[in-house]
C-alpha cells in the first residue's frame, strides 16, 4: 500500500533506538524526509546513517532534549515546519508515590506531557494552514491498564491522553489528526534493562524474569517494534484521516477488558 506521504517532512523523538527509531525506519521508508532527535549524539548519528543507508527519505538528526525550552529550539532553527510528529520519550523510574516530592512529579510531567504539548503548540497551526498534519504520541498502555509502582508515567500520559482528546476535536476538519500508540511490552534493550532490574530485586535471574513474563502474555512473545513502527507510519498516511483522538492499544490482548 502506498502510504502517500512521500516527501512530507517528519519530527520523530527519542529515535536512536527503540521504538522512536522503529518509527523513524517505517516514515523513511515511505519516502518521508525525516529529522530524528534524542539527546546522545554519538547513537543518534550512527541511528541517523542506518536509516539513510536503507533508502528513501532524506534524514537528518538534532541533539538536543526536548524537555527543555533550549532543546526545542535547537530542532525549530533547524528546521520550522514539519507534516508529521511523533513524541517520544523513556517513562520515568518506577517507585513508591510516598517518595516522591514535587521536583519528582514536575520532571516526570515535563517529559511525558508539557514537552509533547509544547511540540504540538509549536506545529499543529502549521499544519491546519496547510491542511495535512499527523501527530503520533508514544505513550504506554499503562494509560489503558495502569501498573502499580508506574504512578509517575501513569499521571503524566494521563494529561497528555486527556490534553490530545480535547484538542483533536478542533484540527481534523482541517486535515491535522492527533493519536496516541499505546505500547505493551515490546522487544527493545529499555524492556532489557527493565527485566534485569527486577531480576537483581527478586533474586532471580532475567531469564526467569522473561519467561515468567510470557508465561501470563497471550501472545507469548514481546512486541516487535517494526510492528509499532508500521503502525504509526499508517497513522501518519493520507489513509489514516478519519482515525482521531484516539488511544490504540498494541500489547498483544494482555489488556483484559472489552473495550
Amino acid at each position: 500500500m502506498d502510504l502517500g506521504i512521500t516527501g512530507k517532512k517528519a519530527l520523530v523523538c527519542g529515535a536512536s533506538a527503540g521504538l522512536g527509531y522503529a518509527c523513524a525506519q517505517a516514515l523513511v521508508r515511505e519516502g518521508v524526509d525525516v529529522l530524528i532527535v534524542a539527546r546522545t549524539e554519538a547513537p543518534l548519528r550512527d541511528a541517523a546513517a542506518r536509516l539513510q543507508a536503507q533508502g528513501g527519505g532524506a534524514v537528518a538528526c538534532v541533539a538536543a532534549d526536548v524537555t527543555t525550552a533550549s532543546g526545542r529550539a535547537r530542532i525549530f532553527e533547524t528546521q520550522r515546519d514539519f507534516d508529521i510528529v511523533v513524541t517520544n520519550a523513556g517513562g520515568p523510574p518506577p517507585g513508591d508515590f510516598r517518595h516522591w516530592d514535587r521536583d519528582t512529579w514536575v520532571h516526570a510531567l515535563e517529559a511525558n506531557m508539557l514537552a509533547p504539548i509544547e511540540l504540538i503548540k509549536a506545529t499543529v497551526d502549521g499544519m491546519m494552514a496547510r491542511g495535512f498534519g499527523r501527530i503520533v504520541n508514544i505513550t504506554s498502555s499503562a494509560v489503558k491498564s495502569p501498573v502499580d509502582g508506574l504512578g509517575l508515567s501513569t499521571g503524566a500520559r494521563s494529561g497528555l491522553t486527556g490534553f490530545v482528546a480535547g484538542l483533536a476535536r478542533s484540527t481534523v476538519a482541517r486535515g491535522v489528526t492527533l493519536n496516541n500508540l499505546l505500547p505493551g511490552t515490546f522487544d527493545t534493550a529499555r524492556l532489557a534493562s527493565n527485566f534485569a532490574a527486577q531480576a537483581t530485586r527478586q533474586g532471580i535471574t532475567p531469564e526467569q524474569a522473561i519467561a515468567a513474563r510470557l508465561a501470563k502474555h497471550p501472545a507469548h512473545r514481546f512486541g516487535r517494534p517494526e510492528e509499532l513502527g508500521n503502525t504509526c507510519a499508517y497513522l501518519c498516511s493520507v489513509h489514516a484521516g478519519y482515525i482521531n483522538g484516539q488511544n490504540i492499544l498494541m500489547d498483544g490482548g494482555s489488556f483484559p477488558g472489552v473495550f
